[in-house]
């Protein structure tokens, strides 16, 4: 696990794996930008294969941790969406959606409309999965990711969002969010990854990105009218995880859905 927090007298705590890092000791770089770096001359020959143990120990971790959780969908959005904000309480109901769908719902494990689609899941009985990357920015976990793990590198945890998702359900968001979005379409247009549903939330954030597209990318001959067809764009959570349910890509996702925790109402306790 990798985290950067705040620790007694606002000092920066830098959580890597059993290590606490104070002051001097918190790294100025983090693993994927030194994996990145290419001026570090010969001595990548004699450091590559330590990195090459330590992606396959990640790939390892993730795939023990994620391959019994069963069906799930994986949702992403801006860290930035404030808890006030309109897209916040969309991506509760959208982690709330798929948790009564019977699936679990994998985000990005941090702030905003990541944690949104945790917190809504988690509410409604759901299993709310993170999977956080190291970042100098970024404090860790939200607080309701049930199931969280922490990456180093970008490409491990891309991986997981795709391998253990029936489909993605993508909220208004930033680069990042463009990044998964994108990387998901190119999946399934090159064949990569076949019947994965993409539902774009929101039609009024996502109309001017899809009409450049339409009417720029599509006459210059850059992209076929087709590929339009491979997502959707709804306002409706409900709607959404229907989608998302219809289309995927393992035959039975839906009815092999776990059962929800008992809320107080079904346990017959205290409405």
């Amino acid at each position: 696990m990798v985290a950067m927090r705040r620790g007694p007298g606002n000092v920066n705590v830098y959580q890597r794996g059993p290590a606490q890092l104070r002051r001097s000791q918190v790294p100025a770089t983090t693993t994927d930008e030194r994996l990145l770096e290419g001026s570090d001359g010969t001595e990548w020959l004699h450091t590559d294969p330590w990195r090459v143990l330590r992606i396959q120990s990640e790939f390892v971790e993730g795939f023990g941790a994620l391959a019994e959780c069963g069906p799930a969908i994986s949702v992403f959005g801006s860290a930035r969406t404030a808890r006030d904000s309109p897209d916040y309480d969309l991506g509760v109901r959208v982690g709330a959606a798929i948790a009564r769908a019977g699936f679990g719902c994998i985000t990005g494990g941090g702030p905003g409309a990541m944690e949104a689609a945790n917190k809504g899941a988690s509410e409604a009985g759901g299993l709310s999965i993170g999977l956080g990357i190291e970042l100098p920015f970024e404090a860790g976990l939200n607080e309701y990711v049930d199931l969280g793990i922490n990456f180093r590198y970008f490409f491990v945890r891309k991986t997981m969002f795709i391998k253990y998702a029936e489909g993605f359900v993508v909220l208004p968001g930033g680069m990042g969010t463009l990044d998964e979005l994108f990387e998901a379409v190119t999946l399934v247009q090159t064949r990569k990854v076949r019947s994965f549903p993409i539902v774009l939330m929101g039609t009024s954030y996502w109309r001017g990105l899809l009409d450049w597209l339409r009417e720029t990318a599509v006459p210059a001959g850059t992209i076929s009218a087709s590929d339009l067809d491979l997502v959707r764009v709804v306002d409706d959570p409900e709607e959404a995880v229907r989608l998302v349910v219809e289309g995927a890509r393992h035959p039975g996702a839906r009815a092999a859905g776990r059962p929800r925790r008992s809320g107080p109402d079904e346990a017959g306790g205290p409405s």
